[in-house]
């Protein structure tokens, strides 16, 4: 039976990049999904067993010896057949490989987007205009202080690859279950917030009224 495609929001329109993005963690092609799921993780892997020099200098190297090893090859090939093909990467090199100024700007422009919504956001917090939201942040970052004393930066980044291609398709087969279970903690989690901004001093209550 045919998966369905995630359907975005409404009134939001999914640029080629997320849609794409979607598809891989889906499995919608399991041949591509599984070919971007192998290398994101040996090259994790990689980072984790060797420096990022070592593991960049790997790569660029081993892709230098098949790309000689194929010109070598093919100019073997065509002295013994005595066929004038010409170079094997002809036709990769005629492409344009340059970055258009007006995709690099559209590209900046919504780096920049974001950035400023970061800024903002944590503006909001860390100037504490919302009590409740400053705290909730607080404890988020105690518990990262236990994470980071058991995990290092890429051992996480290895359980975020693997995540993100086991969870979405997981969650598409038994998501009326999951959404029930997440609807259950949703409520018990607003239920506790709202007991404690009831417990909050008089004053702290009114600077979360503004």
């Amino acid at each position: 039976m045919q998966t369905r495609r995630a359907e975005p929001p409404q009134g939001i329109a999914p640029c080629g990049e997320c849609l794409l993005l979607i598809d891989l963690v889906h499995w919608r092609d399991p041949k591509k999904s599984g070919v971007v799921f192998g290398v994101s993780l040996l090259l994790l892997l990689s980072l984790a067993a060797f420096s990022v020099i070592s593991v960049v200098s790997y790569l660029l190297l081993a892709l230098l010896c098949v790309t000689i090893s194929f010109r070598i090859y093919k100019s073997v090939i065509q002295a013994v057949q005595k066929s004038n093909e010409g170079h094997p990467f002809k036709a990769l090199m005629e492409k344009d490989v340059t970055v258009p100024p007006e995709t690099f700007r559209k590209h900046v422009d919504v780096c920049l987007s974001h950035v400023n919504r970061v800024l903002k956001q944590m503006s909001h917090l860390f100037l504490v205009e919302d009590l409740v939201d400053s705290l909730k942040l607080a404890v988020v970052m105690w518990l990262l202080t236990y994470v980071g004393a058991v995990f290092n930066g890429i051992t996480i980044l290895i359980l975020a690859d693997i995540l993100l291609f086991s969870v979405p398709p997981i969650y598409e087969k038994n998501k009326t279950q999951i959404d029930r279970y997440i609807d259950i903690a949703r409520t018990q989690f607003n239920t506790t917030v709202a007991k404690l901004q009831e417990k909050l001093p008089g004053s702290m209550k009114r600077c979360k009224a503004e």
